[in-house]
């Protein structure tokens, strides 16, 4: 793997807890496809699934508007092949996992996961 996981998953924390959406997809490939249950909510004519960083961007910028306190800390950092999953609390103390799967030093697909059965787990306004 072409990045060090922890030290990529705390300058994850730090662009995502300073709300600078640039920040994140600077890690992200142009052609990156990302999948969350939280974007099926706010776009829901993507049913959950982006493609491409402007689509990814113009998501982010919707969620970060919808969860103004948005902060995350992370829990831990698990290593694959060419994955990581980035364990953290989020500002509703849920516990949230990202799944980044990595082309070369580039994040090329990214999935949100929630908990089963917590309700409204990033604490979004409507």
């Amino acid at each position: 793997m072409e990045i060090e996981p922890r030290k990529f998953a705390d300058a994850w924390a730090a662009a995502w807890n300073a709300h600078d959406i640039e920040a994140v997809l600077a890690h992200f490939h142009d052609d990156a496809t990302f999948s969350s249950p939280f974007a099926a909510l706010v776009l829901p004519e993507s049913r959950g699934r982006l493609i491409g960083k402007a689509a990814i961007r113009d998501y982010w910028t919707i969620g970060i508007a919808r969860i103004p306190d948005l902060h995350f800390t992370i829990d831990a950092v698990f290593v694959g092949i060419d994955c990581i999953v980035i364990a953290y609390v989020n500002q509703r103390q849920a516990r949230v996992s990202e799944v980044l799967k990595f082309a070369g030093a580039l994040v090329i697909e990214g999935h949100g996961t929630y908990a089963e059965g917590v309700v409204n787990p990033t604490g979004a306004s409507a």
